[in-house]
């Protein structure tokens, strides 16, 4: 059994708009749909537990209840660590794997997912990530204090899948700890558990900004294999 968390509590602040940009049309279907139909397509998924704001969970039933996939609805936190540690809440005590995956994510590819879930079953925990290709500098106060050197330095993404005794454990210790992380891999990582990295694509992109929806907008267009 796996379930999914998929995390759409953003306000879109920085996307500049009202409608917060888990609900911005791409090609004229949700980014939240989208990334739902792509975490619904994995093997063996049996559930999709949506973490949104409570003032959303009307809308989101909306969306997703057509895909005929079953779906719960947990309230969005104050941290993202938050949502997903409410999202965990409500995953099946049954469940092996549970894959976090960001609404804003939409074009992952679904060939990538799978090798997520595949070295995740093996290894107890995995994510999707892009190797950094600039050059990374250290700064204080607008001034550069040093050069990093890029090699080994991977940026992560999502789906971040792991054994779903794992992540309870790992967000069990955040608690106790009083720990704050950005992603769920730097909870596990803390507990000395290995963490596999799976090379993710270009198409991978997080919609953050109205530019970045401009680019998946071009590349659906020029690729409408990409629907699914």
């Amino acid at each position: 059994m796996i379930d999914v968390i998929l995390v759409a509590g953003g306000r879109g602040l920085r996307f500049g708009s009202a409608l917060a940009k888990q609900f911005q049309p791409l090609a004229g279907v949700p980014l939240l749909v989208w990334s739902a139909r792509r975490m619904g397509a994995i093997t063996g998924v049996t559930r999709l537990i949506v973490v949104a704001a409570p003032e959303e969970h009307d809308r989101c039933r909306a969306l997703l209840e057509p895909l005929a996939l079953p779906l719960h609805l947990a309230e969005a936190g104050e941290e993202r660590q938050h949502s997903v540690a409410s999202g965990l809440a409500a995953v099946d005590a049954r469940a092996e794997l549970v894959v976090v995956h960001d609404a804003v994510r939409p074009l992952v590819e679904p060939s990538a997912i799978a090798a997520c879930v595949e070295a995740a079953r093996k290894n107890g925990a995995a994510f999707l990530a892009t190797p950094v290709a600039d050059t990374v500098k250290r700064v204080e106060d607008d001034v550069v204090t040093a050069t990093v050197p890029r090699t080994g330095l991977w940026l992560a993404q999502t789906p971040q899948v792991f054994r779903a005794d794992l992540l309870r454990r790992a967000h069990a210790e955040a608690v106790r700890l009083g720990i704050v992380a950005t992603d769920d891999a730097a909870l596990v990582e803390r507990l000395g558990a290995p963490v596999r990295i799976v090379a993710a694509s270009h198409l991978n992109r997080k919609i953050t900004t109205p530019d970045d929806l401009a680019w998946a907008e071009a590349i659906v267009a020029r690729f409408p294999s990409l629907r699914l």
